[in-house]
């Protein structure tokens, strides 16, 4: 059985866990073809064009149109979309792949990720037999381009207080829909919208499938963006717009739910995206490092230089090992779903769901790491990263909005515990109090004089530091715990610590006991796993101490301290030497190589 939030209660098998090495010669090729064609259609267009593309632009905007049907003549527009109904749908941890490989798209990795993703998933998961064979095979092809409509001017975060409405017509044929959107991605040329309404009165939200064609809308002007200005961003405005009622999608009252479950699948594939755009930056800042001089010596041999590096690489590596292994165990699950008799689509919903947590944590991790590494790759080319010409400063701007989208980052922490708090306390999927047992037994362990922990230690510490300041924490407000925002997101660091820091080390150990590389990798990726350890156990001390001296005092607040103390003890490695090593592994190879 595979069960997600498995790992805050147990440590984990490295046999039972998949890592990038594992990818097929078949994955390995769709990520090259769609590398390629980023490169060939997107990249060598843009160098030769000497700027990026801007939807405001209407000869640009439709340029964009025309990149989605040309990525839909290699299949890339029908990833999740089953062969019948023209696509190739590939297994979730492949589309991750496809995901990563389509950063290098910058921009455009917007537009085809709506595209694939939550422009067409409300119809693949949801939609019946019906509504699959009219939409999908256009979507697949691209002759219909998708877009999502579900944020509105006073209705982002709170999606559910939106208010569009759909009132169904005397006759019962047609819901009448009126109301605003905005942030419309591909909403600038799409001929199809999945719009979230509240049927007549309703207090929950329903999906509709709406047609351009129906009548009734007016697309709003391009959004003028600080970032992905290559991809389509308008308010769309429905001004009684009639929709058969044939095309609500599962039931009335479901919208909520459809919106929060293709949001699990989004995260996770941004969290994929994010780590392409890492390693194609790392790639970036290493080869003009090596080539930059300064005194007459290349700044890849100065030791700033080498510590952005190797911090960017540490960061994406961790990333990295966890993407793929959430990916195939969402794999894995759908796969049990399956041979308990439950249908494709239903399958892999509920396999998504079973992941909630791990897809928020991704999704937050990944977004930051893309913003540090390349506010570091910009960094590191100075001025010129500054400059339009190198491109760099484009790929700054297009990371920040990974931040937002998919639920904010904010939102996305507060859901990563809420979502643990309720399988534990509601449905008892996790038992946080059996893994809270194993506490005492840690605690005494680093009591003991001249402990010296390893990586597998020091990551059960990780994990019981969350254990025991939730509980604390959780015992001591009771309901008003959610209230407290800022204990909330610290809890969710933590907890986000520990998961990829074992996600990490994991990777390690199996590479290193099945042999699948060489020695000096292996060298190189426990240096790694090493220097995420250390950074983890600072940010673990620092995130625990606020939440302690917010809610405790007097002798409960210096008992929690030293609690805390133990668990988070100094983990003594040259951190800097070893930086340097990673650092000069990532100039031998011209860049990220794992």
């Amino acid at each position: 059985m595979v069960k997600g939030c498995s790992f805050i209660e147990k440590a984990g098998d490295p046999q039972d866990i998949f890592v990038p090495e594992e990818f097929t010669e078949e994955q390995k090729l769709i990520k090259e073809m769609v590398m390629d064609f980023c490169v060939k259609e997107i990249q060598e267009p843009m160098l030769k064009r000497g700027r990026e593309l801007n939807a405001t632009n209407d000869e640009d905007r439709a340029e964009v149109a025309r990149l989605l049907e040309k990525s839909a003549e290699l299949g890339l527009c029908g990833v999740a979309i089953s062969e019948k109904h023209g696509g190739i749908d590939l297994d979730f941890n492949t589309g991750l792949i496809f995901a990563e490989a389509g950063a290098q798209g910058f921009s455009f990795a917007t537009t085809i990720g709506c595209q694939t993703s939550i422009g067409s998933l409300p119809i693949v998961y949801y939609g019946n037999d019906a509504q699959k064979d009219k939409y999908l095979p256009g979507v697949a092809s691209a002759k219909l381009k998708a877009s999502y409509c579900l944020t509105e001017p006073n209705a982002g975060s709170d999606a559910n207080s939106g208010k569009t409405r759909a009132i169904l017509n005397e006759a019962g044929t047609h819901y009448v829909l009126n109301g605003q959107k905005m942030w419309i991605t591909n909403g600038g040329f799409a001929d199809l919208f999945i719009v979230f309404a509240k049927i007549n009165d309703d207090k929950k939200l329903s999906a509709l499938i709406v047609e351009k064609e129906f009548g009734g809308i007016t697309i709003g002007a391009e959004e003028k963006k600080m970032g992905i200005k290559g991809s389509s961003t308008v308010q769309v405005f429905f001004n009684d717009c009639p929709v058969p009622v044939e095309n609500l999608l599962a039931e009335r009252g479901q919208g909520f739910k459809i919106a929060l479950n293709i949001l699990n699948s989004g995260r996770i594939k941004l969290a994929a995206g994010t780590t392409g755009g890492c390693k194609f930056s790392i790639n970036k800042a290493v080869g003009y490092a090596l080539e930059r001089k300064q005194f007459d010596t290349p700044i890849a041999e100065f030791g700033a230089i080498k510590n952005k590096i190797a911090k960017m690489v540490v960061h994406t590596f961790a990333a990295d090992s966890a993407v793929y292994q959430v990916g195939k165990k969402i794999d894995l699950k759908t796969a049990e779903f399956k041979a308990a008799g439950m249908s494709d689509g239903d399958s892999k919903l509920k396999a998504l769901r079973e992941f909630a947590v791990e897809c928020a944590i991704l999704k937050v991790k990944g977004s930051e790491n893309a913003d540090f590494v390349l506010d570091e790759t910009l960094q590191i080319h100075g001025g010129m990263g500054y400059s339009m010409e190198t491109g760099i400063e484009m790929g700054y701007r297009d990371a920040r909005i990974t931040r937002i989208y998919e639920g904010t980052n904010e939102i996305n922490r507060m859901l990563s515990v809420a979502e643990l708090t309720k399988r534990h306390l509601k449905s008892k999927e996790i038992n946080l109090t059996t893994a809270g047992k194993k506490i005492p037994g840690l605690l005494f362990k680093q009591m003991i004089p001249f402990t010296s922990n390893d990586e597998a230690a020091i990551i059960a510490n990780l994990k019981a530091c969350f254990l025991l300041i939730s509980g604390a924490a959780g015992k001591k407000l009771g309901k008003k715990l959610v209230d407290e925002q800022e204990i909330v997101m610290n809890l969710a660091d933590i907890l986000a610590e520990g998961f990829l820091a074992e996600a990490a080390y994991l990777r390690v150990q199996k590479l290193k006991t099945n042999k699948m590389v060489d020695a000096d990798e292996i060298a190189v990726m426990e240096k790694i796993v090493k220097v995420y350890l250390y950074e983890a156990l600072d940010m673990v001390r620092t995130a625990g101490n606020e939440i302690i001296d917010a809610y405790t005092s007097g002798m409960n607040q210096k008992t929690m301290r030293y609690l805390l103390s133990l668990l988070t003890k100094r983990y003594d490695i040259n951190a800097k030497d070893l930086r340097r090593d990673i650092a000069e592994h990532a100039y031998l190879k011209k860049g990220y190589s794992f």
